[in-house]
């Protein structure tokens, strides 16, 4: 154990595993945040933090199981020249749920019935049934990522710990903001119909670069805080107008 403390190539898979972890969290957080908000408000922060507690043990487990992940990646049927793997149906299962959830989120935000309808609809039980699926979908690609740039379990266990500690930390002001800006909240339904889509383009081998997405998302957001800038300073001009 002093020897990997002692190793500066250890540390800086570390830094770079918990950096990365931390990325490919957001869509995480941003699913929980979003599904979590259904229910009552008093249930929503238990609610978040069981969703990535739930995370970060379906991660360690994973982490444990590192054959059996391996295994998954193995073809173990062909379709019209397709390889089809365990990992395949897999990503294409969690890509499709999560093009169907915030699809259908978008709908009820624009054409739907009225918020309190929806949340009182929203059961605890299935809210976390929900958040637990795609947990293990982000969790499976997270774990890959961690098998491939960290060569110690220790090192892998360490930095998605850190990751989901900073998640969590970060959870409840991404939902409160989300909360309080609609149109935050359907730019991040949109960010998760791209995750999606990207999940099923992984899970027929067509690889689509995370960096793209990421880039994507920042851009939009970028030009989201400048529209909730100009909006809050017109308020302002109109409240201090005569």
């Amino acid at each position: 154990m002093l020897d990997l403390l002692s190793d500066p190539a250890v540390w800086a898979s570390f830094l770079t595993l918990t950096i990365l972890e931390i990325v490919l969290g957001v869509d995480n957080v941003i699913f929980i945040s979003i599904t979590a908000a259904r229910l009552p408000e008093h249930q929503r922060r238990r609610a978040r933090m069981l969703g990535l507690t739930g995370a970060l043990v379906l991660r360690i487990l994973l982490l444990f199981s590192i054959a059996w992940i391996v295994g998954l990646t193995e073809p173990f049927a062909e379709i019209a020249g397709w390889q089809v793997s365990w990992r395949d149906l897999i990503l294409l299962g969690g890509g499709l749920f999560l093009i169907y959830k915030a699809a259908t989120e978008i709908f009820e935000e624009v054409e739907g019935d009225s918020h309190e309808s929806t949340v009182a609809a929203a059961g605890f039980a299935a809210v976390i049934a929900q958040i637990m699926l795609l947990d293990l979908v982000f969790s499976l690609d997270s774990v890959i990522t961690a098998v491939g740039i960290a060569d110690h379990l220790e090192v892998m266990i360490a930095a998605v710990v850190v990751a989901i500690l900073v998640m969590m930390a970060a959870a409840e002001p991404i939902a409160a903001f989300v909360e309080a800006h609609p149109s935050t909240k359907m730019l991040a339904l949109a960010f998760l119909v791209m995750v999606g889509m990207a999940l099923v383009a992984d899970g027929f081998h067509v690889h689509v670069e995370r960096g793209f997405i990421y880039a994507a998302m920042v851009f939009a957001g970028g030009v989201e805080v400048l529209n909730l800038w100009r909006a809050k300073r017109r308020a302002a001009a109109r409240a201090d107008a005569p």
